[in-house]
């Protein structure tokens, strides 16, 4: 497929960055998405310490010990759920600084741009999907003690 704008060019230049904006902001979003994830892990991460500072017996709050497995099931949740979006704002980096490369390079970056596009959405498709998981039993009777 031959360009339409002559490689090395403002206009090229121009062309790339316009392409690039979408998966700019993707990252941008995956950015966010992991500082709400993280925010997330911090809370469940300091509640299962707190929860383990109490004694096993003779204290009001040892009933609450109960509930260190659903803990520990929503901290795995998240750790795999920020994996999974940092794997996609990294898809996402890549597929910038490859499209910059293909312009440099004077080549059509079309296919990869896509293919990496998709990639990265169904990462971050995938985080939200394992997100939803640790919502749903995020929030327990022992959460209100």
């Amino acid at each position: 497929m031959a360009l339409t704008i002559e490689p090395g060019s403002i206009d090229h230049l121009s062309q790339v960055i316009g392409h690039v904006v979408a998966p700019a902001f993707l990252l941008g979003a995956v950015a966010s998405f992991i500082s709400v994830l993280t925010t997330r892990m911090s809370g469940v991460v300091d509640r299962i310490r707190s929860i383990n500072d109490v004694p096993d017996e003779g204290h009001p709050k040892s009933r609450l010990k109960a509930d260190l497995p659903r803990l520990r099931r929503r901290a795995a949740l998240l750790h795999r759920a920020i994996f999974l979006a940092i794997n996609s704002g990294i898809v996402a980096a890549i597929l910038i600084i490859a499209a910059f490369a293909f312009a440099l390079a004077g080549r059509s970056h079309a296919w990869t741009a896509a293919i990496l596009f998709i990639f990265s959405l169904g990462l971050l498709c995938a985080s939200l999907v394992v997100f939803a998981l640790e919502v749903k039993i995020g929030l327990d009777e022992h959460d209100h003690y």
